[in-house]
């Protein structure tokens, strides 16, 4: 299909469905607290923990106990937040970054990076992941309850459509 043909059809644009940002801590307890802390200052929502899958007696991790923290962003929000981290990383991905569904991840060093943002030594530095969700409109079919369907394969976003869009939205330079 031609970028002329994908313009004029609304169900063809790519749009980013939501952001995942992800901090691991590795034990709960006081520096989960401040992880979160800087996790809010940085996105504005209040992040919700995240629980260890399985017990890991060498990093002295229980199962169930919370070693981490996360927040989702959709609309505006992760519109900004999305400007924002790709500015860190000085707008550059790498190919190997994006999955076989068009799907983005990234990572930050130190959440100092942020505008407004200073090193504190009582908190210390948090590094975060950042997981970009790239869709087409229509992807309820495949989501829905009642009359499930499969996801057409026109529909999905493949790595390469994903690349060209963050390059025209936000001129990243895929490496």
């Amino acid at each position: 299909m031609t970028p002329e043909t994908a313009a004029g059809n609304p169900m063809r644009e790519l749009y980013i469905d939501k952001v995942v940002v992800h901090m691991g801590v590795g034990e709960s307890g006081d520096k989960l607290e401040k992880a979160e802390a800087v996790m809010q200052t940085i996105t504005g929502q209040k992040p919700v923990r995240t629980i260890a899958r399985k017990t890991q007696p060498a990093f002295g991790i229980r199962k169930g106990a919370p070693i981490g923290c996360k927040v989702t962003l959709r609309g505006e929000a992760a519109e900004a937040f999305v400007q924002t981290a790709l500015a860190i990383n000085q707008k550059r991905l790498s190919a190997s970054q994006f999955d076989s569904d068009g799907n983005v991840s990234f990572g930050i060093e130190e959440h100092t990076d942020f505008p407004g943002m200073a090193y504190d030594p009582a908190i210390g530095i948090f590094g975060m992941d950042v997981n970009m969700v790239i869709e087409r409109r229509g992807i309820r079919i495949a989501r829905r309850k009642i009359e499930q369907k499969r996801l057409p394969a026109k529909q999905r976003v493949k790595p390469e459509e994903a690349m060209a869009f963050l390059k025209e939205r936000y001129q990243v330079e895929v490496l």
